[in-house]
């Protein structure tokens, strides 16, 4: 089963959570045990899975990547949004996610997030569901 999920986010550089989204797309599947894929097509955004329960965590890794990659670095790139495109390659741009009982099978504070590098956009998620 494969889904689309489309997502505004709301700022140039930004981490929204996308788990309730994600879950709710399994809970309409039926599917009660298997694997999950989420995927964004496009080249500066990313997916990750880390803790959702303290957002100074979210700001941290942000800020770090700022620091890894900062926007203005002399790239050769026309569009001027290469930092965006070296970040989603660190950070990736899927995440496989177990399905058990109907619901993610996530960490106690684990939530899933996509990560805009050059937004405010709007994103589409593809979210690939497999029984088994």
């Amino acid at each position: 089963m494969l889904e689309t999920i489309q997502v505004n986010t709301p700022d140039h550089c930004v981490a929204v959570d996308i788990t309730d989204l994600v879950s709710r797309k399994i809970q309409e599947s039926g599917i009660q045990s298997g694997v999950c894929l989420v995927y964004v097509p496009h080249t500066t955004a990313g997916i990750f899975v880390n803790e959702g329960a303290d957002p100074a965590v979210l700001e941290d890794i942000m800020q770090a990547l700022e620091k890894l990659v900062p926007w203005r670095a002399g790239y050769k790139h026309a569009e001027g949004n290469s930092a965006a495109h070296i970040r989603s390659i660190l950070v990736g741009g899927s995440a496989h996610l177990i399905i058990e009982n109907g619901r993610l099978l996530l960490g106690t504070w684990e939530r899933v997030f996509l990560c805009e590098f050059d937004g405010p956009r709007t994103r589409k998620l593809r979210v690939k569901m497999l029984a088994g």
